[in-house]
């Protein structure tokens, strides 16, 4: 059989698109997402509204859009449901993956991973299932946290698996490990990493790459740390909360670590300072580039762009502020009000903000202030407004509570 060229090239594109990885906060989890051509101001009363779910279960987590379906988690009951929608709003399948964190904040937390033809899920209480994309039908699961024994801090499980190679990666914390890879396929254990000891974080992992080096970059309660995908050895580590200096246990720890050549943000909120941190040229250790009592951003992301760190930083549980720094130096350029504090991604040049006031907002980026283009406000739903926005096709993809709604974004 003869193949040409092009139909090579042709097969190569392809399988490239099929292959993406489609997930929380964007293709490489930093927040930023691919879209082009979408309006850089919007009506009075928002962009279009095309399509309002509802009954998909209780939750904080993102809805992800793949191949013109809709994939979001929720609570029903006291089990984590995953749900299919298409963009006529209708329901394809829906299926239950574990019980559902049951103490303090209970709602679902894990954004879908979709990989493929398959969906990678992990339930409050560390369930994590692989689910095939098309019917809904579990292919495997795991009892991580059971199987690991998990050291749960006060509001359980809030992580999303990494895909990294043929691995999926969780971080269950504890005295038995840190971090785990599962082979996605089969969810055999691959490898897991020694314990450093500290509890399960909130965060999810993220892949780092800098010259030649190549690490998932992992959180625990305590620590983050580098691991090498190959073998789950432990690069290096750094110990960033320790209650024998901090007098408060219930901190959230819930932010990606922000990635930019040998450099490593971190953040948690609560006015608990944030560090950067610089690693070394043997990719073996790093030490703290300088300290900020600033951008103390609490769960709602932080963006990098042209050079400088913008989100929203932590005055109390219901306020915050909006803040620039120059990534560099730490150099505060501005701090703005805009309602409260919220969750940030970026698309085509522009920022997205939704605040926990329910307002959402198009800013253009720059460092003489918070600049918001056009606003609206959601009004359906109940519950805090936590979940981070999603973008794809053209869409503006937001969850508040039990609600789902997509909007066009799309420059006609």
């Amino acid at each position: 059989m003869k193949i040409t060229f092009s139909a090579l090239i042709l097969f190569f594109f392809v399988f490239s698109l099929s292959a993406q990885v489609v997930q929380w906060r964007g293709p490489a989890r930093d927040g930023h997402f691919t879209e082009t051509n979408l309006l850089k101001t919007w009506p009075e009363n928002g962009p279009d509204l095309l399509l309002e779910v509802e009954n998909i279960g209780k939750g904080w987590s993102s809805p992800v859009l793949a191949g013109g379906v809709i994939y979001i988690t929720g609570m029903i009951d006291t089990l984590d449901y995953l749900t299919a929608v298409d963009l006529s709003g209708n329901v394809k399948w829906q299926v239950s993956y574990g019980r559902s964190w049951n103490q303090s904040f209970p709602d679902t937390r894990c954004t879908p991973v979709v990989d493929d033809n398959r969906i990678y899920v992990q339930s409050g209480t560390g369930r994590v299932a692989c689910i095939d994309k098309d019917s809904g039908k579990e292919i495997w699961s795991k009892e991580v946290d059971k199987e690991f024994n998990v050291e749960y801090h006060l509001w359980g499980n809030s992580e999303t698996p990494l895909i990294v190679d043929n691995k999926v990666i969780c971080s269950p914390g504890g005295s038995q490990t840190s971090v785990i890879a599962l082979d996605k396929m089969t969810g055999e254990t691959v490898w897991q990493t020694e314990s450093l000891g500290g509890p399960r974080a909130y965060a999810s992992a993220t892949i780092y790459e800098y010259n030649d080096f190549r690490y998932i970059l992992a959180v625990i309660g305590t620590h983050v740390m580098a691991i090498k995908p190959e073998t789950g050895e432990i690069a290096w580590s750094y110990k960033y909360f320790d209650l024998a200096d901090w007098d408060q246990n219930g901190l959230i720890w819930a932010n990606t670590p922000v990635v930019n050549n040998d450099e490593i943000f971190l953040s948690k909120g609560y006015d608990f300072p944030a560090v950067m941190l610089k690693m070394d040229s043997t990719g073996t250790s790093v030490s703290e580039k300088f300290i900020d009592r600033t951008l103390d951003n609490h769960h709602h992301g932080l963006i990098l762009h042209d050079g400088h760190l913008y989100g929203s930083n932590w005055y109390d549980n219901r306020r915050g502020r909006w803040v620039s720094m120059v990534w560099d130096t730490g150099e505060i350029k501005y701090v703005d009000d805009w309602d409260t504090k919220g969750a940030l991604i970026m698309a085509d040049d522009m920022f997205y903000a939704y605040n926990e006031r329910g307002s959402v907002g198009l800013i253009k980026p720059g460092n003489e202030g918070f600049e918001v283009v056009s606003q609206f406000k959601v009004t359906k739903g109940a519950g805090p407004h936590w979940a981070h926005p999603f973008i794809a096709d053209g869409k503006l993809l937001l969850r508040h509570g039990e609600v789902l709604m997509v909007y066009d974004i799309k420059e006609k």
